[in-house]
């Protein structure tokens, strides 16, 4: 994990990697949950017989559920201290390049984009790439903005 004491210390480190986080499993009881939460039940997330003869061979992940891991893997990559809160300020682009196929192993990679002061503390852009055990290319790219106050 890289360790930040403040948010003024980020500055220094764009363009920088920040790390990876561990790898979290996303089986199919995870991708029903994400169904029932968000009602998105496409058959190719949750009809497991009729996604084995579609173009993924199985049920696969939503988007929106990859892209919903990135707090999971960010809390695992960095911490700042010395923050009086930090909340998600967006998202500046968002792709999906390959499938999550159920059952498989994902983790996060992080990358400090950029950094600037804000009104009581600082905007932080973060590319997170999301990628599959034994995948050739990422399942997701996604520039977090985050903000930190201080």
């Amino acid at each position: 994990m890289r360790r930040f004491a403040s948010p003024a210390e980020l500055p220094a480190a764009v363009g920088a990697h920040l790390g990876y986080s561990g790898w979290l499993l996303v089986d199919q009881e995870r991708i029903d949950a994400f169904a029932d939460v968000t009602g998105d039940h496409q058959w190719i997330h949750v009809d497991v017989e009729r996604a084995k003869a579609g173009p993924f061979g199985d049920t696969v992940a939503h988007g929106f559920l990859t892209l919903s891991l990135l707090p999971a893997f960010l809390s695992q990559i960095i911490s700042v201290d010395g923050v009086r809160m930090a909340v998600n300020y967006g998202l500046n682009k968002v792709r999906f390049p390959a499938p999550v196929p159920s059952g498989s192993r994902v983790r996060g990679g992080a990358e400090l984009v950029e950094v600037q002061e804000v009104p009581g503390g600082y905007q932080v852009v973060t590319r997170v790439t999301v990628e599959r055990e034994g995948g050739d290319k990422p399942c997701c790219v996604a520039e977090l903005v985050s903000r930190y106050y201080v």
